[in-house]
């Protein structure tokens, strides 16, 4: 006959107690289902530089995608519209290179959104020109251009992993009626 110790039955016992209670734990979204169809029109850009409204635009509508609580649709097919509005993009130098008649080399990109998020089905904003703020920095050697490229593509990626988490913690339930940003 085998013995077990009484501590470790005991140890054993508290074990599977505390893990039957994880059994009722499950991953889901708090996105109600009808909630979970998303239109992302073209963002309005009113920084001066016209490439990254556009950038803005795709990368968001890849991160919900890629994130999966919502079904990226057309504007007349969806239960939740994100409206993007860039308001300002900035470049600011932080290393220069005195080979080169003190040329910027480093410099740190920022661009400044508000989004609002429309509920399609009541009419009603869930969030009107919520703040967000992307930030990178960016090696331009002698070839700004391409610096600005590679970081406008971190920095739309940047916002649209903000806007995802925010869309996806929006209240559903509640919120005022409201105008939407035109």
């Amino acid at each position: 006959m085998i013995r077990i110790p009484m501590f470790a039955a005991a140890a054993a016992l508290a074990a599977a107690a505390a893990l039957s209670g994880c059994a009722q734990y499950r991953w889901t979204s708090g996105v109600p289902a009808e909630m979970r169809t998303v239109a992302v029109p073209q963002a309005i850009n009113k920084t001066g530089d016209p490439e990254i409204g556009a950038v803005a635009t795709r990368q968001t509508l890849r991160e919900f995608q890629r994130e999966g609580t919502f079904a990226v649709r057309d504007q007349g097919d969806a239960a939740l519209e994100v409206q993007i509005v860039l308001k300002r993009a900035d470049r600011t130098p932080l290393a220069y290179d005195r080979n080169y008649g003190m040329r910027a080399s480093e410099y740190r990109a920022a661009v400044y959104a508000e989004v609002s998020f429309i509920d399609k089905v009541s009419g009603r904003v869930l969030a009107d020109n919520r703040r967000y703020v992307a930030e990178t920095t960016f090696m331009s050697g002698r070839d700004l251009l391409t610096g600005n490229r590679n970081a406008f593509e971190r920095l739309g990626a940047d916002i649209a992993r903000q806007i995802v988490d925010d869309a996806r913690n929006l209240d559903f339930g509640g919120g005022a009626k409201g105008e939407a940003v035109k």
